[in-house]
């Protein structure tokens, strides 16, 4: 892999972290607008067999997205840090990290939003994200030992 390679592969994987900070920003403060709309929507389904929320209900939801948004903020800084330090300078540990943290996200949430038939967040959230990051993991994996 040449160097001009490894940078395009490096500077996606910290604007691919940018873009979710910004998806953790929206987690946190618009849960409830558009953007989150079907995936809203699918979980009224899902847990309520409904089409809103009630009020109680829509009072926990907000609370549980704005911890959640606040998690994939800082998750995805540190990652970003990462990105922009000890992977670029091509350090085994962080490219490692980078996996473990990616990884270890991906199963337990992904395990239990199937466990509790929560499919529309592995879809909608889930494998989007990871494929987005994991996918200049893959690309740069020669490059680390």
């Amino acid at each position: 892999m040449t160097d001009k390679q490894f940078y395009f592969w490096q500077k996606w994987l910290t604007y691919a972290n940018v873009l979710t900070i910004i998806v953790g920003i929206l987690v946190a403060f618009a849960g409830n607008s558009i953007f989150f709309e079907m995936h809203n929507d699918y979980t009224k389904d899902v847990f309520f067999n409904s089409t809103e929320f009630n009020s109680d209900v829509l009072q926990l939801k907000n609370w549980l997205f704005g911890i959640i948004g606040g998690t994939i903020i800082g998750f995805h800084v540190l990652m970003v840090m990462i990105s922009e330090n000890s992977f670029k300078q091509k350090e085994p540990w962080a490219y490692k990290a980078m996996w473990f943290g990616l990884l270890s996200w991906f199963v337990v949430d992904s395990g239990i939003s199937f466990y509790y038939g929560a499919i529309h967040n592995i879809i909608l959230i889930n494998l989007v994200a990871f494929i987005l990051i994991g996918l200049p993991l893959v690309m740069t994996r020669k490059v680390f030992p």
